[in-house]
């Protein structure tokens, strides 16, 4: 918790509360013990991928627990992925790339489907991102037009990715909650909500 707090001596001192949501951070960012993050490097014309970690072999490892597989090639995969995303133009940007790597880690994915899924999400949200700093610097209607139209479209996929994750994740099945049922005289169920007074309210 330590490294987490300034060690300014003018600062003031935390508070209870303050203190207990920084040992929250630190016991949940020791819980998932996520793998180091990418370092990008340009040589002659060609991209390689390495990790802020003395151990490559190890890095890899945490990172296939991140994503939830056990195969080396779709870790290698993905790597790329992620990796030609932060270099756009061959322009490096190792901060974009780890966002994105951050994004799949967040979402805990628990098999390759999943981990490909939480990684479009986190594209699609950077894209988003991107659109929405446009909107605020249209010079007229029709680079308004087109900006909206465009970040409309990706938080409206952003929401069916979260809504597919889902489904995934239940299995497609769907929670139905009886709340009340009572049995009139001829054996005909009512389902509904309990009113106050007694009663019982029928659904629509």
């Amino acid at each position: 918790m330590a490294d987490l707090q300034s060690t300014d001596q003018d600062a003031k001192p935390l508070t209870t509360a303050q203190t207990e949501r920084v040992e929250a951070v630190a016991d949940k960012r020791a819980q998932r013990a996520s793998g180091p993050p990418m370092e990008l490097a340009m040589t002659d014309g060609k991209l390689s991928v390495t990790f802020r970690h003395e151990d490559d072999s190890l890095a890899r490892a945490l990172l296939m627990a991140d994503l939830g597989t056990c195969d080396v090639e779709f870790l290698t995969g993905v790597i790329a992925q992620v990796a030609n995303i932060g270099a756009p133009g061959r322009k490096l940007d190792e901060a974009n790339s780890n966002f994105l790597l951050s994004v799949a880690r967040g979402i805990q994915p628990r098999d390759e489907l999943e981990a490909m899924l939480a990684v479009q999400m986190g594209a699609i949200h950077q894209a988003a991102m991107m659109m929405a700093r446009r909107l605020n610097h249209v010079a007229n209607i029709q680079q308004q037009d087109a900006a909206e139209r465009a970040l409309n479209k990706l938080t409206r996929t952003y929401a069916t990715q979260m809504q597919a994750l889902k489904r995934y994740r239940t299995g497609g099945q769907r929670k139905v909650t009886v709340e009340h049922v009572t049995v009139n005289d001829g054996g005909q169920a009512i389902v509904g909500n309990v009113g106050t007074g007694g009663g019982v309210h029928e659904r629509k």
